[in-house]
């Protein structure tokens, strides 16, 4: 099997046709046609199916295309890393977060923690807390943020915070004058949950449970900021992430704490026997003072005091 072959493959799939991958990889049409049955016979499967001159992607040409794309990503990153090297030398930073601190969280701690002062070149990246996984476990990442949905094995972690899920909902909402959302609340109107798989779900599920009440979502999606935005526009209430939160209460979202405790708890990932820069160390030393901060504001739009989260 050819490397070459593959990358025609990937070409095509992304393109959507034999002539747009011809004119993105600079070669002729009936070279990518050849390309193409050439996997195929060497692969021994039928990648496309030929309908009126196009190739239409087959169920195993989409099952491939996700492996094809993971290995890609990482020639990807070690190109970008070398450039990075030859531009910067080790004046450099790579992070990763997983969205719910990405978004928000994290640009303001890099706005804090001051790149061009220091002349810190940095990369950092927003993305599923398994991809944070894979990324530090190939050393591509100086370190990352992950939800505690996934094992870390293999890595160097400790617990960057945990706190309570808060309930979302927009100012028209009938519990918006309300200041505690019950275990009741949660069943008697229209819910917006994360997805099933997502350990701060799982966590008020068990809640809900042992006090004999099963939720039933009306909507699920993988992320806090999706569930804000559906929030604002009225489709129902939901429990997010609370430092992701913040930054809608400007758009005029409610924040309520709940009488069931579920924990969104982010662990910071590292490789172990790889000694961390002092660029790094003290981005992590920025990171927690603005994690504090973010704290007390949290609580001053849940409590109108500081002590109370």
């Amino acid at each position: 099997m050819d490397m070459r072959d593959i990358q025609v493959f990937r070409a095509v799939m992304r393109a959507g046709t034999t002539s747009k991958a011809a004119a993105l990889l600079n070669v002729s049409q009936p070279a990518i046609s050849q390309s193409i049955r050439k996997l195929e016979a060497s692969s021994e499967l039928r990648l496309f199916e030929r309908t009126r001159g196009r190739l239409v992607p087959t169920q195993e040409a989409l099952a491939l295309i996700v492996e094809v794309d993971r290995c890609f990503a990482g020639f990807e990153m070690i190109e970008h890393r070398i450039r990075s090297l030859r531009s910067f030398g080790l004046g450099r930073l790579a992070i990763a977060s997983f969205p719910a601190l990405g978004i928000g969280f994290m640009p303001r701690a890099i706005a804090a923690f001051g790149l061009a002062e220091r002349r810190v070149q940095m990369s950092f990246q927003i993305m599923s807390s398994r991809e944070v996984y894979q990324q530090v476990s190939a050393g591509q990442l100086d370190f990352g943020l992950m939800a505690d949905e996934l094992a870390v094995s293999g890595l160097e972690h400790s617990q960057f915070m945990s706190v309570p899920g808060v309930i979302v909902m927009n100012d028209r909402h009938p519990l918006a004058g309300k200041p505690l959302v019950t275990a009741d609340d949660l069943l008697e109107h229209p819910f917006i949950a994360l997805n099933p798989e997502d350990a701060s779900r799982r966590r008020l599920e068990q809640e809900l449970i042992q006090q004999g009440k099963v939720l039933r979502p009306i909507l699920e999606t993988p992320y806090s900021n999706s569930v804000c935005e559906f929030a604002l526009r009225g489709v129902g209430m939901g429990m997010v992430h609370p430092i992701l939160a913040l930054d809608y209460v400007t758009r005029g979202l409610r924040l309520k704490p709940m009488e069931v405790a579920a924990h969104f708890t982010a662990l910071l990932v590292f490789r172990p026997g790889v000694p961390m820069s002092e660029n790094a160390k003290e981005l992590l030393r920025v990171m927690r003072i603005q994690m504090e901060s973010d704290m007390n504001a949290l609580r001053q739009v849940l409590y109108q005091k500081p002590g109370a989260f």
